[in-house]
């Protein structure tokens, strides 16, 4: 990769009352600022798995997916109108091995995975933006997913993996923002940030396993799987990342990496 690539991100994204958080907002407002301008935008959501890989719309306007419930209406009147992002699309189709096939869903507009984090990071909306589905949860299937789309970045493409480093929604019982982080969130976020700092990535791997705080921080794994593609789309897997952003919301870890 070149000294110009655009980096890759891995971060926890938050539920749509994100944007009312000032600290969380910030924290995203000064990285995307740190930020080479992209010339477009692929996310990996953790709220969207299909197999095969599945490409959502390229058209612009299409209305968001508001993959969510129990909030106040407001939330559901949010608009992102970035532009659609065609050519992206079809790169991406091309970068997928002629036995992998690949599927096209133009109807499904981004999910709060992908636009609650990018409203505040690009909020003018004004970079074409492109999702892309989870096709598996394997890790190392994932990498590889990350390794074919690598190229994407030197032509300026910012590639995001969006999930959360914790994910124990079942088991939290104050889901107030301030929440004091459980055991099992807290225990498994200083795990991964010590893994990260190693660049442990055969560990980070095998979280299910090595991982304390299993399963509580992760039930399910979609919101650590995100993670897997910004490693593969790294120019070296076993680099040590930036940590851009750590501490807890709602007891949840919202640590967030930036790979070269």
């Amino acid at each position: 990769m070149s000294d110009h690539a655009m980096p890759a991100l891995y971060l926890s994204h938050g539920a749509p009352p994100l944007v009312d958080d000032d600290l969380w907002v910030s924290q995203l407002g000064a990285w995307s600022r740190e930020l080479p301008r992209p010339t477009a935008i692929l996310v990996v959501s953790a709220h969207w798995e299909s197999a095969p890989l599945t490409i959502g719309s390229t058209t612009t306007g299409t209305p968001l997916t508001y993959d969510f419930g129990g909030f106040p209406r407001k939330y559901y009147e949010a608009t992102y109108r970035s532009p659609g992002a065609p050519d992206l699309a079809r790169q991406v189709a091309a970068l997928m091995p002629d036995n992998e096939p690949v599927a096209h869903q133009e109807s499904r507009g981004l999910d709060h995975g992908a636009y609650v984090p990018l409203s505040v990071m690009y909020p003018d909306a004004d970079v074409p933006v492109l999702q892309i589905s989870l096709p598996t949860l394997d890790p190392e299937r994932l990498m590889h997913l990350g390794e074919r789309l690598r190229p994407l970045r030197e032509q300026g493409v910012l590639i995001v993996g969006s999930g959360f480093t914790t994910h124990g929604l079942p088991f939290l019982c104050d889901p107030s923002p301030a929440a004091q982080a459980p055991g099992w969130s807290a225990e498994f976020d200083a795990w991964a940030g010590e893994r990260f700092a190693a660049a442990d990535v055969d560990a980070l791997i095998d979280f299910r396993a090595k991982a304390p705080g299993m399963p509580y921080a992760h039930p399910t794994i979609e919101h650590f799987a995100p993670l897997f593609v910004t490693l593969g789309a790294s120019s070296d897997p076993e680099q040590v990342p930036s940590q851009v952003i750590d501490g807890f919301w709602m007891g949840l870890a919202k640590r967030s990496i930036q790979v070269a």
